[in-house]
């Protein structure tokens, strides 16, 4: 499977508002701790993916997706800081790969991008949180992340059940 990761337009965002959201609910599915409870409401999902495109058009907010046979089976954002104080430093978030294309590099690539994509926007702190014990925890720390804090209780499952989450960060050099 030949796997192409890319930046969104705000434009492109919008028009695979439907592939994000199915990508979206097949992470939730499948227990991935993202934001949002199960049962989502109606709607909500498609919402958010309306709200990261208006970021991308404010041009805070970078949108990878990993690209297989032309369907989304994965996605990872670049959350810039706009604080005077934090232009150099941006969050990683919402990093999901299908859980049909899981353990075949996928989040390696789209870690790689969001860095490549973080370096040409002058960002070289960043962070990230997950929650804790996930098998997300393996993924940042191959990629170089260094664990900063672990906070108890910070998140809900989709069970309702309390969960720690881990914050991750790496200095990016070159």
């Amino acid at each position: 499977m030949s796997i192409v990761v890319r930046a969104l337009t705000a434009l492109e965002a919008t028009a695979q508002v439907p592939a994000l959201t199915e990508l979206f609910q097949d992470a939730l599915e499948s227990g991935a701790a993202l934001g949002f409870m199960l049962p989502v409401a109606p709607g909500e999902l498609q919402e958010y993916w309306h709200e990261v495109a208006q970021a991308l058009t404010e041009g805070n907010r970078v949108l990878l997706v990993a690209e297989a046979d032309g369907r989304i089976i994965g996605t990872a954002q670049l959350d810039l800081a706009t604080k005077n104080n934090g232009l150099h430093r941006a969050e990683v978030c919402k990093v999901m790969v299908h859980s049909r294309a899981r353990r075949q590099g996928i989040g390696r690539q789209l870690m790689q991008a969001v860095e490549d994509h973080a370096r040409q926007h002058q960002r070289t702190t960043l962070i990230l949180d997950t929650r804790q014990h996930d098998p997300s925890e393996q993924l940042y720390q191959q990629a170089g992340y260094t664990v900063g804090g672990v906070i108890p209780d910070f998140a809900r499952s989709s069970s309702g059940e309390l969960h720690a989450t881990v914050i991750y960060y790496k200095l990016l050099f070159g």
